[in-house]
């Protein structure tokens, strides 16, 4: 016998079956009864043997279903039967809605998201498996349900409808679980949700010993990120805007966007859930996250979103990051870093959720971000493999890696189809485009730098046209800049080559200062073929590279910071690419300090050999 709850209707009957019924009502030619709010029909008296008032229960067999849709039951006595109780739809999980369109469900999950719109409700609900939006329709811009409150365990039936290319489920009820349900349904959600979060387990792109320490905790990047897309929780991408900030931001931001639309029944979902920002300074700065705080409270109270985990990449692991995250702990936002500059993790271990730094592991910056980074993205999102064989070349030559394991990424790029000039010239139109797009992510233009969009002809004009421009800016800009570059030979025996940028270098233009840097410090690399340190400052910065000496820039900040109190001393960076802040008026002190160490550093003589090679 079958016990119908009161959403069921005509889907849920059969003829021939046995149903539990309450009379609604007494006529002279018999009794008519309801199995549901939605179920009623007539058992004749000709077929009813006892004697029954409205409100009296018995048991019926549905005779038939005529075509005007009135029921026909006969009245049962049943012995030794079982009351098997039915609910109205099918029990379904998220990744099962797209084959019950137009039918009725029962979803069971966590409340994740409520927002209120103009018409209905919207409650996104989770179970492990997927995220699929619920409306509950009262009155247009009443919220519906309002005892129900994020991070409740429900179960709502409704029917499978589909709006706007997505699905939904329109909400008939919904009903918080408590108790022994609660738990149960809790427990549930929670071992579906381990099951898809993890990550693929995907072969390394090259065999590489020093990479393989660095792979576990990428393991747990991945999983810590799919993790949050199955909360609903938003993702806030923060990257260097450089060659290698974009080669390792980019295929994560993909990754991240196929793996959303893989759960989310809601079409919009990655677009509102995640955002890439650039970061022009090598750090993360307190503008950028009071901005950051700012958008994500306010999609808090107005789209009922809850607060974002932080994604920081190719910067985040210096001490000069630490404000910046001592202000999100404010709000207990998480935070992951996946960095190669020179860490303090002892600053900023306590205030992060994970740390990956190849420094970490007795290895340096050679293994660039954009490496670690394609790694993850394959961890979240395998299938995208093939697209990005090319881009751990790019980022390497972006960032000047010698590693061993350069050959290597260069040789699976030439397999793509990419030769060295050609990841050179990409390195160069990604510099060229991050310095006009400044804090714009520019998606569709850099994915069609990196061709990551699929089409090769638009890839290469693309990519010729911006590293053609960013060569004749380079050209133009050293033309004037080199007559005016300083030399000295230090006690080392390196050569020291210094320039004002803001007096003797084109403002507001590419390259920029440290761009600029960089090219006069080759020019000078390649002219000598010995060891050599180009600075190249301004009223209140300096710029700083180097090539055969062994400086050490993070530590040269820390005792620059101690050696000249008041001179307002920040920075860091690579070992021998980094960048230094003081207040204007200590500007000859500072560097007069910075030649000082200079002079006193070792050169690398295994490196100025192959500089004269």
């Amino acid at each position: 016998m079958y016990r119908l709850d009161d959403g069921c209707t005509f889907e849920d009957i059969e003829e021939g079956e046995r149903y539990h019924a309450t009379v609604n009502g007494v006529v002279e030619y018999g009794v008519f009864v309801d199995l549901s709010d939605h179920v009623s029909g007539l058992v004749h008296d000709s077929v009813l043997d006892g004697d029954y008032d409205i409100g009296d229960e018995l048991v019926v067999e549905l005779v038939e279903i005529r075509e005007n849709g009135d029921l026909s039951f006969h009245e049962k006595q049943p012995t030794d039967a079982t009351t098997v109780e039915v609910s109205h739809g099918d029990e379904a999980g998220i990744s099962e809605l797209a084959g019950k369109i137009g039918h009725t469900v029962h979803v069971e999950g966590e409340v994740v998201q409520i927002k209120q719109t103009g018409g209905p409700t919207l409650f996104q609900v989770r179970d492990g498996t997927g995220i699929v939006p619920c409306a509950a329709f009262e009155e247009a811009g009443v919220r519906a349900y309002p005892d129900i409150e994020l991070d409740d365990v429900v179960r709502i039936t409704g029917t499978v409808e589909q709006r706007d290319g997505a699905l939904q489920v329109e909400v008939d009820d919904l009903a918080r679980l408590r108790g022994e349900a609660e738990t149960e349904v809790t427990d549930r959600l929670d071992e579906r949700l381990d099951e898809t979060a993890a990550p693929a387990d995907v072969e390394p792109l090259i065999e590489w010993p020093a990479f393989e320490p660095i792979r576990s905790e990428l393991h747990d990047v991945a999983e810590r990120l799919r993790r949050a897309v199955l909360e609903n929780r938003p993702i806030r991408i923060r990257h260097h805007a450089d060659g290698d900030g974009m080669c390792a931001s980019v295929p994560v931001q993909l990754a991240l966007e196929q793996f959303i639309d893989s759960v989310h029944e809601d079409g919009e979902a990655a677009r509102h859930l995640l955002k890439r920002l650039p970061a022009k300074a090598p750090f993360y700065e307190m503008e950028d996250v009071t901005r950051d705080l700012n958008f994500a409270l306010e999609d808090q109270e107005r789209h009922g979103q809850k607060l974002p985990l932080l994604c920081m990449l190719d910067n985040g692991s210096t001490e000069e990051d630490t404000p910046a995250y001592r202000a999100l702990a404010q709000y207990d936002i998480p935070v992951l870093v996946v960095d190669h500059h020179h860490p303090d993790p002892e600053a900023v271990e306590p205030l992060v959720d994970a740390h990956v730094n190849p420094y970490l592991h007795g290895e340096d910056y050679r293994i660039t971000t954009g490496m670690m980074c394609v790694e993850l993205a394959r961890m979240i999102a395998p299938d995208l493999t093939e697209s990005l064989r090319h881009v751990p070349a790019v980022a390497g030559l972006s960032d000047r890696s010698s590693a061993d394991a350069m050959d290597d990424y260069l040789a699976i790029a030439a397999e793509a189809g990419y030769a060295e000039a050609d990841l050179h010239d990409i390195g160069e139109a990604l510099d060229y485009a991050a310095h006009w797009l400044r804090y714009s992510s520019g998606d569709a233009v850099i994915e069609d730098v990196l061709n990551l969009r699929g089409d090769d002809e638009r890839h290469e004009r693309l990519v010729e046209f911006l590293s053609s421009r960013a060569a004749r800016d380079v050209d133009r800009q050293l033309e004037d800049a080199l007559p005016h570059i300083e030399h000295e030979r230090l006690d080392n025996d390196a050569h020291l080559y210094r320039i004002d940028v803001d007096e003797h270098a084109h403002r507001f233009i590419y390259p920029a200062p440290g761009k600029t840097t960089g090219e006069l410090h080759d020019r000078k690399v390649q002219e000598t073929g010995d060891p050599v340190i180009t600075i190249g400052y301004g009223p209140d910065f300096a710029v700083l590279r180097s090539d055969g000496v062994r400086l050490d820039i993070p530590r040269m900040v820390t005792e620059l910071t101690e050696e000249l109190p008041g001179a307002g001393v920040s920075g860091g960076g690579h070992l021998v690419v980094g960048s230094i802040k003081f207040v204007s008026g200590a500007r000859e002190a500072v560097l007069d300090a910075l030649v000082e160490k200079m002079a006193d550093a070792e050169l690398d003589d295994e490196l100025r050999s192959t500089l004269a090679e």
